[in-house]
């Protein structure tokens, strides 16, 4: 039990390799397979498409509670995000006063902004807050937020006009996200999914294929 606990730990930071998982675990590399192979079989961790090890959907459902099916479907969605934009995607459920990251994607090598699976994060700033805010029910807890938060009930009027969000620096300095609205078969929005990653790449506004690519992914999560 202490080593896969080890083992979960050790990729809560970041994807590794079997060769990096072994040495940083302290194992032998057959150990580490064995493991890590045991493992995936539960969901608890998965591998992208490099091979690189990482925490799978079944760590988020139970950090957050969220829906099986929908962090179950993500991990392929994220991964092609990842990949058609270069960045870090993630996906994210509200839970009171604070946002969920129920699946990840990570860039495999460069500058990244990494968020471990679970990671709860408040909804006080970052793109995926707008959007998890924008088509909220709304009431005192909202109000609540946006008396502390880093944007307006105007920002969340673009949002909802343009049908995605985009911040810079609103999280974390440097760091810029953009997020869209995934929705239930009913129409609810029931989870933001983002592209993160440093300003520099990202820019102050998005580029259109990154939105396009965005938006497709939200729409493969919904329904």
């Amino acid at each position: 039990m202490d080593k896969v606990v080890l083992v979960l730990r050790l990729l809560a930071g970041s994807p590794l390799t079997l060769a990096e998982l072994a040495d940083r675990a302290n194992l032998p590399k057959a150990t580490a397979h064995r493991l890590a192979v045991a493992l995936e079989s539960h969901g608890l961790v998965r591998r992208n498409t490099s091979g690189a090890w990482l925490l799978g959907p079944l760590v988020g459902e139970l950090a957050s509670g969220a829906e099986p099916g929908l962090a179950g479907r993500a991990g392929p969605i994220l991964e092609q995000l990842c990949q058609d934009t270069g960045e870090s995607a993630q996906l994210f459920q509200r839970r009171s006063d604070v946002r969920v990251c129920i699946a990840v994607a990570e860039r495999t090598s460069g500058l990244r902004d990494t968020l471990p699976l679970g990671a709860r994060l408040p909804m006080t700033a970052g793109s995926a807050a707008h959007v998890l805010l924008a088509w909220s029910i709304g009431g005192q807890a909202d109000a609540e937020v946006l008396n502390h938060a880093s944007f307006s009930a105007k920002t969340l009027a673009e949002v909802r006009r343009s049908g995605y969000a985009h911040s810079s620096a609103e999280r974390e300095p440097g760091v810029g996200s953009v997020s869209a609205p995934v929705r239930d078969s009913d129409g609810t929005v029931i989870a933001a999914v983002s592209v993160s990653g440093p300003i520099a790449r990202l820019g102050r506004r998005p580029e259109p294929a990154m939105v396009s690519a965005l938006l497709a992914a939200a729409e493969a999560l919904s329904g």
